[in-house]
C-alpha cells in the first residue's frame, strides 16, 4: 500500500526539472519587475499623437506664463473611462491641429508615481479630469474645469472655444480676434490691414462656424476672416444675405461675391480660402512655377494634371528604392532580406508597369527566391542592370517626377512616390482578388521598417501600423486603410518645414476633385463617405487611368541598358586581364623557375673560386673577379663570395635573366684542373703519383662537403638536391660517371649513399630532435589511458543509475 502511495505521488525527474524551471523563470521575472516598475507616462498617448506629454520637469513651463493657452487632460492608465476618452481626445488633437499656438492640448498620466505630486498640485482626484489653462497663468493657477465632458469632437471643440473667449487683457497676441465685426470695421479693414482677401462668414448667434475657420486659417497670409451676425442689418442688408451660415469675399476695390461651396460649412470654407490666389501658409515663400525651378539648373518644371497618376513617377519611385535607398545596405540579410523578398514580390505581382518593367520585376523576383542567407547589394545591382542579358527586360534607370515634383528640389518626390506607388498595389491587388487582403500592407510596412531612409517616418508608420493594421479586411478595405493613415500623415505634417508651399499638406481629397467624397452631418459637421471615397480610390488610381507622358519610348531604354552591359562587359575583360597580369608578376617574384631555388639557397652559402681557366673561359665581365693564384693554398668555402649574385626584380613584372648554369662535370675537371697542374708541376710524373695526389686532395673535399651538409661536392658549385620522383641529381650524374676511376670512386659512391641517408632521415623526421618524439609517444599514451578511465567511470556510474531506477 505504501508503495502504491508512492507511485501515486511521485513525479519523473523530467517533470520536476520543468516545475523548477518554471518557478526559476516566474522568480525572475518577478524580481525584474520588481527591481525596474514599468511606466505608464506614455500608455494612451505618444508625441505622435500631437497631444503635449506632461511630467514634473517641463509642467511648469508648459502651463505657467505660456502665450499659448492649453488644456489638459488628467487621466491614470488604468481608467476604464480614459481608455475609452483617449481616442476621442486624440482626434480632437488633429482636428484642431492648425490652432496652434493659440491653444494646444496636453496629457498627464496621474498613475505614475512620479506624477502624482502634479496631479495633487492641480487638485485632480477623479479621472479623466480636463482642466483649460488661460495664456499667461501664474504659477499659483490650478485651472478651469470644463464644465461637461463631451464624448464628442464637436462638443469638446465648441467648448473650448468658450473658454477661450473668456480671455482677459491683454488678449493673447497669439490668439486671432473672435468677436463679430461690425460694418464700420469692415469699411476701414483693407486700410489697417495689410491682406489681398476678406472673407465674411454670415452666422447666427448660436453658430461656431466662423470662429472656428478664424483658428483654421490663423496660419495663412494675405486673408483676413471675420464673422459676421444675421443681426448686423447694415451688411446683411447691403449683400442681401439670406443663408446662415454663408460666406462672401470682399476686394479691396469694393466688390462683394459669394464663395461657392458645396456645402456651407466649415471644412469646405476653409478648403475654398485656401485655394484662393496669394493665399499661403505664413513663413512659405511664393515660388515661380515655370521655367526652370531656383536653386538647380537641371530639373525643369514639367506640366501636369493633378487629376491623373503618372506612370514616370512610379517608375522613378523604383528607381530610387532600389538604386538608391538599397544602395545604403552593403550586405542584405536576415530580416532585411525579407522584407526585400516581400516587396519584390508584391511589385512583380501588381505593379501595372510597362512590359519591359514587369519582365524585369519578375526576373528579380525569381532571383531572390533562391537567395536564402544573405546577398550583397552588388549582386543585387547586377541583376537590377540585367548582366544576365533576361530577353525584353529592363529596370528604370533615370528619374523623372510629374505629379510629385515640388516647387523645389528638396520638396517631394519620392515620398510622394512611395503613397502613390503604394495606393496604386493596393487597388490592383483588389482587382485581383487575392485572398490575403493585407499582403500589400505588409510589404510596405516590412520595407518602410527596414529601408525606408527617414527613420522618425518610419517609426511613425509603425505606430499606426501596429494600433490598426490588424483589423485590415473585408469590412475594413486596405484601400481605405492606407488612405486614412495617409490623411493622418498629411495633418501631422501639415505646416511643417518639409511642406511645399505649392502643395500644402490637406486632407485628400479635395471637395473639387471629389464632390461626392465629402459630406454633411445634420448638426454641420464634416463626415467622409466613405463608399464614395472607395470608389474614388479605385478610379483614381486604376490601370486604366495611368498617363505614360514624358516617359521613352522601350526600345530606346533597351538599347541603353545594351550599351551599358557592354561596358560593363569590356570592363569587366579588362579587369580579369589586369588580375591576371598581376598574379602572373607575382608568380614570377615568389615562385622562381625550376633550378632558381637551388641557385638562391646556393647565394645564401659561400661558393669556391673558380679555377683561372674557368675565369678566362666566362665571358665579359668575369674578369673582373680576384684572380687565384696557381699555387695559393686551400681556400675555406665561407671565405668567399661572388661579387655578383642573382637578387629578386624590384620591379613588380621584372622576369629574372636565365642563371648561368656553373655545373662542372667531374671527368672536365679531373682533366682540365689537374692535368694543367701537373703539367706545370712535372712533365714526366706517373700514373701512380697522380692517383696518390688526386686521392690526398678529394677526401678532404668530401670530408668538407659532408661537414657542409648535401648538395656540396668536390670544390663545386652548389647541387642541386636529389629529385624524389626517381631522377638522379647532378652529384649523382658525376658519381656515376667517374666509375672507372678505382679507389676515388669507391668512396665518392660511400659519401654519396651517407648524403642520401641522411636526406631521408632529415625527411621523416621533419625537424623533431628525438626528445621531441619521445615526449610526443608518452603524451599520446597517457591521453589514451585518461580516456578508457573516463569511459570505464561514466559506464560504472549510468550501471548504478539504472539498478536505482530499477529498485524504484
Amino acid at each position: 500500500m505504501a508503495r502504491r502511495c508512492c507511485r501515486a505521488t511521485s513525479c519523473s525527474p523530467a517533470k520536476i526539472h520543468t516545475k523548477l524551471r518554471e518557478l526559476f523563470i516566474s522568480t525572475i521575472c518577478l524580481f525584474l519587475c520588481l527591481l525596474f516598475p514599468v511606466t505608464t507616462e506614455a500608455d494612451l498617448y505618444t508625441a505622435s499623437d500631437q497631444i503635449v506629454i506632461l511630467t514634473p520637469e517641463n509642467v511648469d513651463r508648459v502651463l505657467v506664463n505660456s502665450t499659448a493657452a492649453m488644456a489638459v487632460e488628467f487621466y491614470a492608465s488604468w481608467c476604464g473611462h480614459c481608455i475609452a476618452f483617449s481616442p476621442v481626445w486624440k482626434s480632437l488633437a488633429r482636428d484642431i491641429k492648425e490652432w496652434k499656438p493659440a491653444v494646444d492640448l496636453a496629457a498627464i498620466d496621474c498613475a505614475s508615481e512620479a506624477n502624482a505630486p502634479v496631479c495633487s498640485r492641480f487638485g485632480v482626484r477623479r479621472y479623466p479630469t480636463l482642466k483649460f489653462f488661460h495664456a499667461y497663468s501664474s504659477d499659483d493657477t490650478v485651472g478651469q474645469v470644463f464644465r461637461a465632458i463631451s464624448r464628442d469632437e464637436r462638443g469638446l471643440r465648441h467648448n473650448l472655444i468658450d473658454l477661450m473667449e473668456t480671455h482677459k487683457d491683454p488678449w493673447p497676441p497669439a490668439c486671432p480676434p473672435l468677436e463679430t465685426a461690425t460694418k464700420a470695421e469692415i469699411d476701414n479693414i483693407f486700410e489697417n490691414n495689410n491682406v489681398e482677401h476678406l472673407a465674411l462668414i454670415f452666422e447666427t448667434t448660436n453658430s461656431y462656424v466662423g470662429r472656428e475657420v478664424i483658428l483654421d486659417l490663423l496660419h495663412y497670409e494675405n486673408l483676413a476672416v471675420r464673422r459676421v451676425l444675421s443681426t448686423e442689418e447694415g451688411l446683411v442688408d447691403k449683400l442681401g444675405v439670406t443663408d446662415f451660415p454663408s460666406c462672401y469675399l470682399y476686394t479691396p476695390s469694393g466688390n462683394f461675391t459669394r464663395l461657392k461651396v458645396q456645402n456651407e460649412a466649415r471644412t469646405f470654407y476653409s478648403y475654398a480660402l485656401r485655394a484662393l490666389p496669394g493665399v499661403m501658409r505664413s513663413g512659405k515663400p511664393t515660388t515661380v512655377m515655370s521655367g526652370i525651378i531656383e536653386n538647380t539648373t537641371s530639373d525643369l518644371w514639367r506640366q501636369f494634371n493633378r487629376s491623373f497618376v503618372y506612370m514616370a513617377d512610379l517608375e522613378s519611385t523604383l528607381y530610387y528604392s532600389m538604386r538608391v535607398e538599397m544602395a545604403s545596405h552593403p550586405v542584405i540579410d536576415g530580416e532585411n532580406l525579407r522584407s526585400l523578398k516581400q516587396y519584390i514580390s508584391v511589385l512583380a505581382k501588381f505593379f501595372p508597369g510597362r512590359t519591359v518593367v514587369r519582365n524585369s520585376l519578375i526576373s528579380l523576383d525569381k532571383w531572390l527566391s533562391d537567395q536564402d542567407t544573405e546577398l550583397s547589394y552588388s549582386s543585387l545591382k547586377n541583376v537590377l542592370d540585367n548582366t544576365a542579358q533576361v530577353p525584353n527586360a529592363a529596370f528604370p534607370d533615370t528619374e523623372m517626377w510629374l505629379a510629385c515634383q515640388g516647387s523645389k528640389p528638396h520638396f517631394r518626390k519620392y515620398p510622394c512616390g512611395m503613397w502613390t506607388l503604394f495606393h496604386v498595389l493596393t487597388v490592383q491587388a483588389k482587382d485581383a482578388a487575392i485572398k490575403d487582403r493585407q499582403e500589400v500592407l505588409q510589404a510596405m510596412r516590412s520595407y518602410v521598417h527596414s529601408f525606408f531612409g527617414c527613420r522618425e517616418c518610419a517609426t511613425h508608420f509603425e505606430i499606426m501600423a501596429a494600433e490598426s493594421m490588424s483589423q485590415v479586411g473585408k469590412q475594413n478595405p486596405p484601400e481605405l486603410w492606407l488612405w486614412s493613415r495617409h490623411n493622418q500623415v498629411n495633418n501631422r505634417l501639415a505646416g511643417s518645414l518639409s511642406e511645399d508651399p505649392q502643395f500644402p499638406k490637406i486632407q485628400w481629397p479635395p471637395p473639387e476633385l471629389c464632390p461626392s467624397c465629402h459630406g454633411v452631418k445634420a448638426n454641420g459637421e464634416h463626415t467622409w463617405n466613405l463608399e464614395k471615397t472607395l470608389t474614388f480610390l479605385h478610379f483614381h488610381f486604376s490601370s486604366e487611368r495611368l498617363l505614360s507622358d514624358y516617359l521613352e519610348e522601350e526600345a530606346q531604354l533597351l538599347a541603353r541598358q545594351k550599351e551599358r552591359l557592354n561596358a560593363w562587359q569590356t570592363e569587366q575583360v579588362a579587369k580579369r586581364r589586369a588580375e591576371r597580369r598581376a598574379r602572373e608578376a607575382q608568380d614570377t617574384i615568389t615562385e622562381p623557375p625550376p633550378g632558381q631555388e637551388e641557385e638562391e639557397e646556393e647565394e645564401e652559402g659561400e661558393e669556391e673560386p673558380p679555377t683561372g681557366e674557368e675565369m678566362a673561359q666566362r665571358p665579359g665581365g668575369e674578369a673582373q673577379r680576384v684572380k687565384i693564384s696557381e699555387h695559393q693554398p686551400w681556400i675555406k668555402p665561407d671565405t668567399y663570395r661572388p661579387l655578383q649574385s642573382h637578387k629578386k626584380p624590384s620591379i613588380v613584372g621584372l622576369k629574372l635573366w636565365p642563371a648561368l648554369d656553373d655545373i662542372v662535370d667531374l671527368d672536365s675537371f679531373v682533366n682540365h684542373h689537374y692535368k694543367a697542374k701537373a703539367l706545370r708541376a712535372a712533365a714526366a710524373m706517373s700514373s701512380r703519383v697522380r692517383s696518390r695526389t688526386l686521392q690526398r686532395q678529394v677526401e678532404p673535399q668530401l670530408q668538407a662537403s659532408l661537414e657542409r651538409g648535401p648538395g656540396l661536392g668536390l670544390g663545386l658549385e652548389p647541387v642541386e638536391p636529389y629529385n624524389l620522383l626517381g631522377q638522379h641529381d647532378p652529384l649523382q650524374k658525376r658519381l656515376l660517371t667517374a666509375q672507372n676511376t678505382g679507389s676515388e670512386e669507391d668512396g665518392a659512391l660511400e659519401m654519396y649513399s651517407r648524403i642520401n641517408k641522411r636526406r631521408w632521415m632529415s625527411l621523416l623526421s621533419v625537424g623533431f630532435s628525438r626528445l621531441d618524439i619521445s615526449l610526443c609517444v608518452i603524451l599520446y599514451f597517457l591521453s589514451s589511458a585518461c580516456l578508457l578511465a573516463m569511459y570505464l567511470f561514466f559506464k560504472k556510474r549510468l550501471q548504478l543509475r539504472r539498478t536505482k531506477a530499477a529498485l524504484l
